[in-house]
This record gives C-alpha cells, structure tokens and sequence, in this order.
C-alpha cells in the first residue's frame, strides 16, 4: 500500500507533531521538501501557511506549527480517502479507572486513544466528531461500569448535537469477560475498538 498523505515542510516543530501523530495512528505518508515534485500516487499534502505557496497540489492542508495536529491529520486522511463526508463515524468508548477510545470511519479505524480521564475522553469525542463529518455518527459507550459509563452519557447529552446518537453497548467480548475467563485483558484501546464495532441500544 503506497502513502496517499504528504508532509512537505522545512519546519522542524510543525514536522515533529505532524509525523508523530500519523506514526501514532499508523498511517502511511512521504516526508517532502516544499517546492519538490510530489508524486502522483499522493491524494493530499500537509504543509504550513508559510510553505503553501510552493506546494503544487489541488489538495492542501494547512497546519499551523502551534496547534495540535489532530484536526489537520483527520481533514488529511479523509481526503486521502476520497471522501468529503463519510457515511457513517463511529466512537466506542471503554470506561474504567482509564478510558479507552475508538474512532472509526465507515469501518476503518482512524484513531485509538488509551489510558485517558473521563475530560480528555469528553474532548477527542467533540473533536472528532467535528473533523469527521458523517451522515451517521454514532458513539457506543461499553456498560462495563455503569456508574462511569452513565456519567460519560450525562455529559454528552449535554454537549452533543441532537443528530449524533448514543447507545450503551454491553461488554461480553471485550476487557471485562476476557479478563474473567482467564485469557489476557485486552488494551483500553482495543475494548474501544469492539465496543464501536457492536451494536448497542439507545442511550
């Protein structure tokens, strides 16, 4: 599978977070020079404001070297994949001591996230819930703890659009029965990835 993501800038810090973020999501992409020819098998290019003006592609996004990378990788890897709105995003959260978190777009994992607060947790969900516009949005909280899990929900009826729907997943086949079986727990993060993946009930 080829990169269809490119990172074409000389600055270092703008560099740093961008490649960290997509070695953290384990997406492909090319490190460019700006001004160098860019490869046809590339869909999109992220490079600074600065930089734009020598990057010819129809497709840019900007990413300014003091923000947090995640909204810019997430417009990056919707373009990379032919898609201004996808048909349906995703979100499983697992609630614990720590949170685990999964975005899935049109099935395809795009981002996990572990070992987060219930704040943090409440964040990510907004902002990848803006950055993935979708027909369908969904986000499936697992119910393996219900006082956490309903604390989760009471805070994003507040902060959620009418439109996104939420559903109370239960956990047989995640963390909690694997771990009760005796075979190895799984990571916050994976438990997320099977609570998107289940259908639930409305929350």
């Amino acid at each position: 599978m080829r990169a269809k993501i490119a990172v074409a800038t000389v600055s270092g810090k703008a560099y740093y977070k961008l490649v960290n973020e997509l070695k953290e999501r384990g997406l492909l992409f090319l490190s460019l020079v700006p001004g160098e020819t860019i490869p046809s098998v590339v869909k999109v290019v992220i490079t600074t404001e600065k930089e734009k003006p020598l990057i010819e592609h129809p497709n840019v996004v900007v990413f300014n070297e003091n923000d947090d990378p995640k909204s810019a990788i997430n417009r990056a890897f919707r373009i990379s994949s032919g898609r201004e709105v996808y048909r349906e995003v995703t979100i499983g959260v697992d609630p614990g001591k720590t949170f685990g978190l999964a975005i899935l777009c049109d099935g395809n994992i795009l981002r996990t996230y572990q070992e987060l607060s219930l704040e943090a947790t409440i964040d990510n969900i907004l902002v990848a819930l803006k950055d993935n516009p979708a027909n369908v949005q969904i986000v499936r909280v697992g119910y393996g703890v219900p006082k956490l899990a309903e604390e989760l929900l009471e805070r994003l009826r507040r902060g959620l659009r009418e439109n996104v729907k939420l559903e109370i997943v239960g956990e047989e086949g995640t963390s909690h029965s694997i771990e009760k079986s005796g075979r190895s727990k799984l990571s916050d993060a994976d438990s997320a990835v099977r609570i998107a993946q289940k259908r639930g009930r409305e929350a």
